[in-house]
């Protein structure tokens, strides 16, 4: 049965690798059996405070309009999202997580002659969404987001996307914008989109004015970008899958040709209005944050830690021992702290949800015991 199907499967998905999430406190449950209220979940860069109680309140309020389908002009929210970026209703696209964003994006402008480029290491749904359609993943040499590594590429590829992942996913550093336009005003509008993936620049924007990146500036600067983000980081609301996009009014339309009706919910949306409403919960989220990252800054110096500075909600460690994040990993598992192990990306290092102070200690105690 499997082996039939597995021959009429399109070709492009055949040695595709699946999508590996941070692993969920249920599998840690069974796999281990950890008490559940002992397990600490840091391996998704979900909000450690949870979601603000002003957006519970609207959700629970919605919650008997569950039977019916969303309004699908998805108004309200683009209302909201308009006054935010000083934008219009015309230049958002509304998605289920600002991966549904990339989803429709490669659909609209990938095929098996095409190519996308990216750092070598970033969001892995990028070279996944490529594979979908056969398109050529073309990498830089390094992590980082450098203009002198993407514009080479750029010249001698033409690809059809480029993305600037920042702040990074998953390393965690962030582009200035000055690198962010060098880059861009390299390719050419009639051929190359630019994707700019700010997942995380609540908190990068938070931490200097240099990473900040304006949308509606660069989209009246350039034709050729489209800038991503989410609900799921700083909004403290991962679970109810609401992103967005925004462009020019000629792409965003192109765009909506292929997004499919009522693709986020009813209570979703809700939600979403809300929490871009609540700027005191956001302004809360950030202030521990920047508290305890510096945390895990002054720990990697104490144990001879090599780190990567993060502009995100997360800080990549780095480690020199052979397979020495595999050992940690496992050894924080099963005590019932999940974090992410980045052996899949090639890299021998851990990122870690910045979390708690009692989280954050609970990482701190074990990571102590793990490297002596």
């Amino acid at each position: 049965m499997y082996s039939l199907f597995h021959q009429r499967m399109n070709e492009h998905l055949k040695d595709i690798d699946v999508y590996e999430a941070g692993k969920p406190i249920e599998l840690v449950v069974r796999e281990f059996g950890v008490d559940p209220k002992d397990i600490v979940k840091l391996a998704s860069n979900e909000n450690p405070l949870g979601t603000s109680p002003k957006v519970a309140k609207v959700i629970c309020e919605h919650a008997n309009r569950a039977h019916m389908y969303p309004d699908d002009s998805m108004y309200a929210l683009k209302e909201a999202l308009s006054k935010k970026f000083l934008v219009e209703h015309e230049n958002l696209i509304i998605g289920a997580g600002s991966d549904q964003v990339l989803s429709f994006i490669s659909h609209l402008l990938l095929n098996s002659s095409k190519s996308i480029l990216t750092s070598r290491v970033s969001f892995a749904m990028y070279d996944i969404y490529a594979a979908h359609h056969g398109a050529k993943v073309i990498k830089t040499p390094s992590y980082q987001h450098k203009a002198d590594e993407f514009i080479p590429l750029i010249k001698k590829h033409s690809p059809s996307i480029v993305y600037l992942c920042t702040p990074n996913n998953p390393t965690g550093d962030a582009m200035d914008i000055d690198e962010v336009y060098k880059i861009i005003e390299a390719t050419d509008s009639s051929t190359t989109l630019v994707v700019i993936d700010g997942a995380y620049m609540e908190y990068a924007q938070a931490k200097s004015n240099r990473y900040k990146i304006e949308p509606s500036k660069i989209i009246k600067k350039y034709p050729n970008v489209l800038y991503l983000g989410t609900f799921s980081k700083a909004y403290g609301l991962g679970g109810m899958r609401v992103g967005y996009g925004i462009a020019r009014e000629d792409f965003i339309k192109a765009l909506l040709k292929v997004r499919p009706p009522f693709n986020i919910t009813t209570l979703s949306m809700a939600a979403a209005v809300e929490a871009l409403n609540d700027t005191e919960f956001v302004e809360k989220t950030l202030l521990i944050h920047s508290q305890e990252i510096s945390r895990y800054e002054e720990f990697a110096k104490e144990h001879n830690i090599k780190y990567i500075p993060s502009a995100t909600n997360f800080i990549t460690y780095l480690f020199e021992g052979e397979r020495e994040s595999d050992r940690l990993y496992e050894y924080m598992l099963k005590r019932g702290v999940i974090v992410r192990n980045l052996a899949s990306y090639g890299m021998n290092a851990l990122r870690i949800t910045v979390g708690t102070k009692k989280q954050n200690e609970r990482v701190f105690e074990l990571l102590s015991k793990a490297l002596n």
